[in-house]
Parts: structure tokens; C-alpha cells; sequence
């Protein structure tokens, strides 16, 4: 994909972070944007940020529960009827919490697989067909770095990070050779709001909160990547059709130490992060 001049580009969690970064980016390149998020006056904020680089833009938002795998294919429906189909389709909503597996209840883990799980598959049953019928399209899911390593205290968090990357890489298999590139984006520390929204789990007592102050100064001590950057890096490889984007030199370091040392990165980690 050379640009996104009239490119229909659909982005899930588009109404904050690097999902308000996509939608910037590529209203400066001209694409077309069909936009959704649980958060429906943020994506309005977005939109008309969107609408201060290109006046002429062309676009769409949604309110979208991106678990909800009837909402996503009304949504999919609406893309299409509005501008006869989508050119690229990025898998963006995620939300994170703190807490150990012993303390996270079984609520959290279903609650945390629904949006970032099952909302990158529903997004990619939804908008596939649309994909397959153009003569190139990308479909690109946001895995994380912790899709790439274990941490304590987000074992629910790198579950689905796991889940997502393991089926990005098998969708990949499936399609090559076809017009839809796929793509698994792993970002490290990105300057957004995701640790200070996380929820916390168990106990909701003085050492509970100390624990998440202390992961939240780690997360913000180690996340040196802006959204603006992270966007630059996902618009880049999608052109060039790079099957894994690395965003941030400590998913990097994380990719590097979990291949070199798999079984006891952590304290690698420890050192250099």
C-alpha cells in the first residue's frame, strides 16, 4: 500500500492515545475514516481535531462496544454502506488492569478478554469480507510488548496480548498470498492514560494502591514513546508490509531478551528496563 489517499481506514479505540494519533496521521494523508469507541464524546473531540487538518474529510464515528460481536457487524455494515467498503482495518481498543491472578476474579479476565480479545476477533470477522475484496488491504491488530513477555502482577492483560499476537500470526498464514497483509503491532511504554485507567482488582486496600502507584512510576519511568511516534511507526510498516511492528526500544529489548533468554528474561529485563 503506497498511501492512503481516499483509503477507507477503520480504527477501534479511536477516541484517545494512539488511536486518536491514527486518526490525526491519516486524516493528513487523506484517507476516509470510520471511526468507533465506547467513548462517544471523546471520538467527537477526536473527529473535530481530525477535522482541523483536513476541513474535507470524510468520515464516520460510531459508539461501539467492541465486544459485542453484533454491534461490530452493524458497524461493518454501516462502513460499507457509507463508503462502498474499507481498505484497512485497525483492531486498536484495549483496556488494562493491576492485580495478581490470585486476586483477579473471574469477572476481570472475562471482562478484559471481551475488548481486547474478542473485540480484535470480532473486528476481523466483521471486516474481512470488506478487506478481501480489494485488491490490497491491511487488517492491523495492537498486540503490546507484554504480548511478548510475561509480567507480574497483568497475567489477564498478557493472556490477551498472547491471544491476540497467536492469532494474528495464524491469520497471517491463512490469508498470505492474498490482497490482505496482516500485521501484529507491539508497542512498549506509550505516553497515554492506559496504566492510570487500569483497573485495579482485589482488595482495594492501602498496600493494593501502593503496588499500583509503583507500576504505574515503573510504566511511566519506561514509556518514552509519544502516541504521534507509535502512530508514525504503525502508517510506516503498513506501508512497507512489515508483519511485526516494534514500537519503542523496550519492546525491542523485550523481543530480544525473550528470544535470547526464554526462560529467564525477567531478570534481564530487570537490568535494562
Amino acid at each position: 500500500m503506497k498511501n492512503f489517499k481516499d483509503k477507507v481506514v477503520v480504527i477501534t479505540g479511536a477516541a484517545s492515545g494512539i488511536g486518536q494519533a491514527l486518526v490525526l496521521k491519516f486524516a493528513g494523508a487523506g484517507a476516509r475514516l470510520a471511526l468507533a469507541d465506547i467513548d462517544i464524546e471523546g471520538l467527537k473531540t477526536t473527529l473535530s481535531m481530525a477535522r482541523e487538518i483536513n476541513p474535507g474529510l470524510q468520515s464516520l464515528i460510531c459508539r461501539l462496544n467492541v465486544a459485542q460481536a453484533g454491534d461490530f457487524a452493524k458497524f461493518a455494515e454501516t462502513v460499507s454502506g457509507r463508503f462502498g467498503g474499507a481498505d484497512v482495518l485497525i483492531n486498536n481498543a484495549g483496556v488494562s488492569h493491576f492485580g495478581s491472578f490470585v486476586q483477579t476474579g473471574l469477572e476481570d479476565i472475562e471482562w478484559i478478554f471481551g475488548v481486547n480479545y474478542w473485540g480484535v476477533v470480532n473486528g476481523c470477522r466483521s471486516f474481512l469480507p470488506l478487506l478481501l475484496q480489494q485488491k490490497e488491504a491491511a487488517l492491523v491488530n495492537i498486540s503490546s510488548a507484554f504480548g511478548l513477555i510475561g509480567m507480574r502482577t497483568q497475567s489477564a492483560y498478557c493472556a490477551t496480548k498472547f491471544a491476540v499476537r497467536g492469532m494474528t500470526e495464524s491469520l497471517r498464514q491463512e490469508l498470505a498470498g492474498g490482497p490482505v497483509s496482516v500485521i501484529c503491532v507491539h508497542p512498549g511504554g506509550i505516553r497515554t492514560n492506559i496504566a492510570r485507567n487500569a483497573r485495579l482488582v482485589g482488595a482495594r486496600d492501602g498496600e493494593s494502591e501502593r503496588k499500583r502507584d509503583r507500576y504505574i512510576a515503573y510504566f511511566e519511568r519506561i514509556a518514552r514513546t509519544s502516541a504521534a511516534d507509535a502512530a508514525d511507526h504503525i502508517l510506516n510498516g503498513i506501508i512497507k508490509n512489515r508483519p511485526r511492528i516494534l514500537i519503542g526500544r523496550d519492546a525491542k529489548i523485550a523481543s530480544l531478551a525473550q528470544r535470547l533468554f526464554p526462560a529467564s528474561y525477567e531478570k534481564i529485563l530487570g537490568r535494562l528496563m
